[in-house]
């Protein structure tokens, strides 16, 4: 049986890798796509989910444009620079031929609300992004936080930061709407933070093998990755070079197998005041506070990751179809 899900992207190469493994794996069935600012700006972002879709033979799934900006910081996140570590990794407009497909004319948060609303079988929602859509959604739709019966986020980290010392990026990138999120009571939230997808880093040997395919999927992959590697070896190197993570695939793969992941249910709140750590996912992993104690678990939080498992769920969705 498949799964139903929606991805909430701000679409650069590990978002682009995300989409196509959840349009092209048989057990999932991507429902739609909704855009945030991001990455790069939300009509890129926008332009980049189409591209994708086009490219690997899948026009027909949605593309819902959503928030152009955090939903409380006028001017924060900064827009991304050319040449700054954010545009070296992902860049403005992905490597593809140009589409003619377009979006919708209703917005993300619309599309989220009405979808959710009107659904007759569970669809996972996954944002890999700012949280922007989710929170906006949840501030307009007091059910929306009944009607989703499972979210999955990549974002945070425990360990470190990608952003700053403290913060990862997406939940930096507007806290506001991340603390929203993770105080709304979801149903079930899973967190896939840099503490797992670090752990599923992929080397240029993965690359070969997913563009030995021949496949758009297969060969999209690996250009996205090798393009990855260089960029995390030269400006944000891991502890064994020529590996680099692909953070967003991750979170789809744990729909396909929860164990391509390992968790622990704790309560996860969101820095939105630090002057040094604002956008940090604080997590008491030994529950030792007076503060902890008295607010319950809301979140599976992902401390590790199956490398070998997800790679081989990438393998086999971009594998040439019978």
């Amino acid at each position: 049986m498949t799964k139903k899900l929606i991805l909430d992207v701000d679409t650069g190469t590990d978002d682009a890798v995300a989409i196509m493994l959840a349009a092209l794996h048989d057990d999932l069935e991507l429902v739609g796509c909704t855009t945030v600012n991001g990455n790069t700006s939300v009509e890129n972002c926008t332009e980049n989910t189409l591209k994708v879709l086009d490219y690997i033979g899948m026009p027909k799934i949605p593309v819902h444009q959503g928030l152009t900006r955090p939903i409380a910081r006028q001017d924060f996140p900064e827009p991304r620079k050319e040449g700054d570590q954010g545009s070296r990794i992902h860049g403005p407009k992905l490597p593809l031929p140009d589409t003619s497909l377009k979006a919708k004319s209703n917005n993300a948060v619309e599309y989220l609300i009405e979808t959710f609303r009107n659904a007759t079988d569970e669809i996972a929602l996954v944002p890999v992004g700012p949280l922007s859509n989710i929170a906006a959604a949840l501030a307009l739709d007091p059910d929306f936080v009944k009607n989703v019966p499972e979210v999955v986020i990549m974002g945070g980290s425990h360990g470190w930061g990608n952003r700053t010392a403290a913060a990862e990026f997406n939940i930096w990138a507007d806290p506001e709407a991340a603390a929203m999120v993770f105080g709304a009571g979801f149903r079930k939230v899973t967190m896939v933070p840099l503490d797992a997808t670090y752990q599923a880093a992929l080397c240029t040997a993965h690359a070969d093998a997913l563009e030995a395919h021949g496949t758009p999927a297969g060969k999209a992959a690996a250009t996205f990755l090798k393009h990855r590697i260089a960029s995390y070896d030269s400006i944000q190197p891991l502890p064994t070079k020529g590996y680099a993570p692909i953070h967003d695939a991750l979170a789809v793969a744990a729909l396909i197998a929860p164990e391509v992941i390992d968790t622990k249910f704790l309560h996860v709140d969101v820095e939105t005041v630090g002057t040094l750590t604002v956008g940090r996912t604080v997590i008491d992993t030994q529950v030792r506070t007076e503060a902890f104690r008295r607010k319950p678990a809301n979140c599976h939080v992902a401390f590790g990751a199956n490398r070998d498992l997800f790679f081989s769920f990438l393998n086999s969705a971009f594998s040439p179809k019978a």
